[in-house]
């Protein structure tokens, strides 16, 4: 397949790439820099991209936004959070609609923020959205989109949960601590994470580019745990101590209290229902496992 990706040389987007090709892929990377070979130059935020640079392909995997959790939510960056999402959606999705040779599917990130802070209560794809600043972007993101779809592509939103690597993200910020013996559940320890691991991740996406579904996809393990479950999981698969629970106060006065609550102190407990439907296979359908592979590589 001939794949056009954003947000190539991110967390996800990188090791993505580096898959397609390895399974025998064409794949064109967008940049904001001037392209070298194998890339396209873009600008999201003046609204600047070829139609060429989309013509012919076969998917559009787009996977571009500023760090949720890369520097406190002020006011500024709250609306570099959203317009980061939705300029570079939508440019993406009216370039889609304006081919002449539509691609057949464009996938665009999401996340599992869209369904809020939701305690105990198990989501699929199906469940309402929430209400918190973190759903209001993902709604907006995903409503960017809507070009594309209407142009007749098939439009799959990746509603992506925490995702597990040592090399980037929630897990490398955690693993000091704990290597030293010092990590602990943050608060009372209640709150679900849904996660899946980085192999899984890019095991979805590829799924999902030949999968007979459209519409919203949670891209997460089917065995979510609590902040509890994963802090002794983790020191378990270290051989450490977690013992020191961490009091909400000092992430909050070192994050902000609006930002630490979305990633530390709630979350969502989420299950991978059209994954699940459409025959995907999980190589780490439980943390331990997860957890296992990632860490005694």
């Amino acid at each position: 397949m001939k794949i056009v990706v954003s947000g190539a040389s991110g967390l996800i987007g990188k090791p993505l790439v580096a898959d397609l090709r390895d399974s025998g892929h064409e794949v064109t990377q967008l940049v904001r820099r001037p392209p070298r070979d194998g890339e396209k130059q873009w600008n999201p935020s003046a609204g600047q991209l070829d139609v060429a640079a989309i013509e012919g392909a076969d998917a559009v995997i787009h996977l571009s936004g500023a760090g949720i959790g890369d520097r406190r939510w002020t006011a500024k960056y709250k609306q570099e959070l959203l317009e980061s999402r939705t300029k570079s959606t939508a440019l993406l999705a009216t370039t889609v609609s304006k081919c002449t040779k539509r691609p057949g599917v464009f996938l665009s990130g999401s996340a599992i923020g869209i369904y809020g802070p939701r305690g105990d209560e198990e989501l699929t794809e199906q469940s309402a959205g929430g209400a918190s600043f973190l759903a209001e972007i993902c709604r907006q993101w995903e409503a960017a989109a809507r070009p594309a779809a209407d142009a007749g592509v098939r439009t799959v939103f990746l509603r992506t949960g925490i995702v597990l690597t040592p090399a980037g993200g929630a897990l490398k910020k955690q693993l000091p601590l704990f290597k030293f013996g010092l990590g602990g559940k943050f608060g009372n320890g209640r709150q679900w994470q849904s996660w899946i691991s980085l192999d899984d991740e890019i095991s979805a996406i590829k799924h999902l580019l030949s999968a007979n579904v459209s519409g919203a996809v949670n891209l997460t393990a089917p065995n979510p745990v609590t902040n509890a479950e994963f802090t002794k999981t983790l020191a378990r698969t270290l051989k450490r101590p977690a013992v020191l629970p961490i009091p909400e106060f000092g992430p909050k006065l070192l994050l902000g209290g609006e930002l630490a609550d979305a990633l530390l102190f709630t979350g969502q407990r989420v299950m991978p229902a059209v994954l699940q439907k459409t025959g995907f296979a999980f190589q780490h359908a439980t943390l331990d496992v997860a957890l296992r592979a990632l860490l005694n590589k």
